[in-house]
């Protein structure tokens, strides 16, 4: 009986997927390396590569193998999009929008492609490029809401701009669906506060977010059953014997959503020595992957060491898609890394913790104000659990704070943009760096940046973000009548 080479090519290919579901993507490489030996001209082959290079860090060669695929099927939109993902993650900015303009070509009626590119023009620092493309959309589709929420994020609304009419016939219409009303009136709100009609803010703001408590609803005892079991799961640890670290050291850089981390993540990351991981949510995700997830998070004191060292290992490799080789420090500002704080500090000796500390009424005020990927941040609908989650956020830090006996600091916000060059210093010093004349220069930096801030990091430090709950003091009251006798600061 004759062997079948295209059976042999499918039964190895099938292999090597099985092989990187379950983890062992140096064996699936391998076999997918060995491949190209037998049938170089197949896309999936080379799509496949490029995305465990992603995986294992191997950037050059993710590159060459989704080039190597796009030119084989260009008009292949899962390749298109990888090939996206990995020329954003190697900056290569050029490329990434005549990718874009690809898949804009196979469909130029889609939607999608084409609001994608102006998120990513967005990140990119290129709002009037983005909002060109954004209004042109508008125009061809004015019953899309979310068009106008992406566009009012990043642009201030003039009183006579015509999308403030579109954005109220829209909010009136009798088809709109919950999703709509969701990012019409968060739009309409930006809208308002952009024009100075302040009193209209909050009835769109309250609409906004009804909508999207609808969506997703929150369960307080859910998340209070995760930080309570979480925390008692770390009573009692004891720093890790031998433990290295990981390769690069970690600066975590974790606050409330809206609290300023980013600001800080970027002031540390325009040093020569840091490159920014953004929130790479990858801490706790290997945490719960190694001692039990949540409110079910096993008692780390009786754990063996060897579960401890398979756990920096296996964070060192969720970690390697967003490394700089050529930068020994690795910034993460992942939201929810504060919950482990005492894992991390005793499996990782080279790692710093900084903590970001705003007032707590324009925290409240501007995560109310904003939208935030569907299913996130579920309490974000309402100011009085905005306020016990605050109050929770700052008992574990004072936990923390007492328990953590080096490598641990905190910044004021507001400190910050009154002495920026003080504070700055601060910074710099607690993550364990020497200073630098650039760190005051963060936005000049270039680059893209994946957050809600991705407008002010790209100027100077301002004040005018301090104290603006004043402007609603009377709206912002559930928010303080939740917040009772504690102190502010």
């Amino acid at each position: 009986m004759q062997n079948n080479p295209a059976l042999a090519i499918k039964t190895t290919y099938d292999k090597a997927l099985a092989l990187a579901r379950d983890g062992n993507d140096l064996q699936a490489a391998a076999l997918l390396d060995g491949l190209l030996l037998q049938a170089p001209n197949l896309p999936e082959i080379h799509y496949q590569r490029a995305r465990i290079a992603a995986r294992l860090g191997d950037q050059d060669k993710r590159l060459s193998a989704i080039d190597r695929a796009v030119a084989l099927r260009p008009s292949e939109q899962a390749i298109l999009t990888e090939a996206i993902a990995a020329h954003s993650a190697a900056g290569n900015h050029e490329t990434v929008l005549s990718l874009y303009d690809k898949q804009i070509a196979l469909d130029p009626k889609a939607i999608k492609p084409q609001a994608e590119k102006a998120l990513y023009l967005q990140t990119a620092g290129q709002f009037d490029e983005s909002e060109k493309l954004l209004r042109k959309l508008q125009k061809k589709h004015p019953y899309d809401a979310e068009l106008y929420r992406m566009l009012a994020t990043t642009i201030r609304i003039k009183p006579n701009d015509p999308m403030i009419g579109a954005m109220r016939r829209l909010a009136n219409h009798p088809r709109l669906s919950a999703t709509g009303r969701m990012h019409i009136n968060f739009a309409l709100a930006k809208a308002m506060e952009d024009t100075k009609n302040t009193s209209k803010v909050f009835p769109h703001l309250r609409l906004a977010n009804k909508a999207q408590a609808d969506l997703w609803p929150d369960d307080p005892e859910v998340r209070k059953a995760e930080r309570d079991g979480v925390l008692k799961a770390q009573d009692g640890l004891r720093p890790l014997q031998d433990a290295k670290g990981t390769d690069p050291a970690l600066i975590f850089v974790t606050g409330l959503p809206r609290s300023g981390t980013t600001l800080v993540e970027q002031i540390i990351a325009s040093h020569s020595r840091v490159h920014a991981g953004g929130e790479m949510a990858t801490a706790l995700r290997c945490a719960y992957a190694s001692f039990g997830t949540g409110a079910d998070m096993r008692p780390l004191a009786e754990e063996p060491s060897e579960h401890f060292k398979a756990f920096i290992g296996l964070l060192g490799r969720a970690n390697v898609p967003f490394v700089d080789q050529t930068k020994p420090c690795l910034t993460d500002k992942s939201i929810m890394a504060f919950m482990i704080y005492g894992l991390l500090h005793a499996t990782l000796p080279n790692a710093r913790f900084i903590v970001v500390h705003r007032d707590p009424r324009d925290i409240a005020l501007s995560i109310y104000k904003n939208h935030f990927k569907g299913g996130t941040h579920r309490y974000a609908n309402d100011l009085a659990t905005i306020a016990e989650v605050i109050k929770a956020f700052r008992q574990v830090i004072s936990h923390w704070r007492d328990t953590l006996p080096d490598r641990f600091a905190e910044v004021r916000y507001e400190d910050l943009v009154s002495d920026p060059e003080l504070q700055s210093r601060r910074v710099i010093e607690a993550a364990g760096l020497e200073w630098e004349d650039e760190c005051l220069n963060f936005h000049e930096k270039g680059g893209t940046v994946k957050t809600l801030s991705l407008h002010q990091v790209r100027q100077p430090i301002y004040k005018s973000s301090t104290a603006a709950w004043r402007r609603y003091e009377t709206e912002m009251q559930p928010f303080i009548d939740a917040w009772g006798d504690t102190p502010w600061d």
